[in-house]
């Protein structure tokens, strides 16, 4: 399924989609869908000449449905937020419990180990320090000329922020834009589709591409020399988002339209990592 270009698509849609909701993390998606490993590869395959052309099909089968996710879904999935918060929070709840089996099979967890314990809670803890960080802390300004400056040099450090937040596990990207005051300007401009506030992001762009680069790169030495410890933190920052998805105790009617999702949620996921795993 992996080399299935409609799956791959299919999977871009999906992560493009659910990326611009805050709390949900496209590298969690990504790593729930089954590509992550796929993914980390051919960003660093783009770099090496014997596998250049595989990795650039690849990402360009997955960009086509990360922009599409993000064009049409990423408002479907807004409204439903916005009108069922509950139940769909859930489902996202049951997904990420429904990936659970998938990444301990990935880290061929076979027996009890002290680093069973202690390395999720090292990625928890550093999911959840991300999160902790206030919104609007490092907020654009251009009323001078060094505002404008510092607004370019935080666009790019920022950049390196989102990269992180695109990249890792369990860190959303649409927290981090919270963080970085940048939510609203970026999701305005893209919903207006006004090309002369975008263009004012390019400094942004930049700093986000060298960084996806930069941390795919140790990513993926991490996965391939120590892929038991790094699978076990990466559970350990999924664990952390959790407190960002969790809405809170459903009441009244609620109660079985969650657990109903929830359930819908673990399932898809379940069964598609399985046939995966075939």
């Amino acid at each position: 399924m992996k080399n299935n270009p409609i799956y791959t698509i299919g999977c871009g849609a999906w992560i493009g989609g659910t990326m611009t909701v805050p709390g949900v993390s496209g590298g969690s998606m990504a790593m729930i869908l089954g590509i992550y490993d796929r993914l980390i590869g051919s960003v660093n395959g783009v770099f090496k000449k014997d596998k250049r052309k595989e990795s650039l099909i690849f990402l360009a089968f997955f960009m086509v449905g990360a922009v599409a996710g993000l064009v049409l879904f990423s408002k479907l999935i807004s409204e439903a937020l916005e009108h069922f918060p509950l139940p769909t929070s859930f489902f996202f709840l049951g997904a990420v419990a429904g990936a659970i089996p998938m990444i301990f099979r990935a880290a061929e967890i076979k027996k009890f180990k002290p680093s069973v314990i202690y390395l999720p809670l090292i990625g928890a803890i550093v999911a959840l320090s991300i999160a902790m960080i206030p919104e609007g802390l490092l907020e654009l300004r251009n009323d001078t000329v060094f505002d404008l400056l510092m607004s370019i040099l935080i666009q790019l450090v920022g950049g390196v922020f989102i990269a992180i937040a695109i990249v890792l596990p369990g860190v959303s990207f649409s927290q981090v834009l919270l963080v970085l005051g940048l939510h609203e300007p970026i999701t305005s401009a893209l919903g207006n589709l006004d090309i002369g506030a975008l263009m004012g992001f390019i400094p942004l762009a930049v700093g986000t591409a060298a960084g996806i680069f930069l941390v795919t790169h140790f990513i993926e030495i991490a996965l391939s020399k120590h892929p038991k410890e790094s699978y076990l933190i990466i559970f350990g920052f999924i664990l952390g988002s959790l407190p960002d998805l969790f809405p809170g105790l459903p009441t009244g009617w609620n109660i079985p339209f969650c657990f109903f999702t929830a359930v819908a949620g673990f399932l898809a996921i379940f069964f598609l990592s399985q046939r995966e795993k075939a």
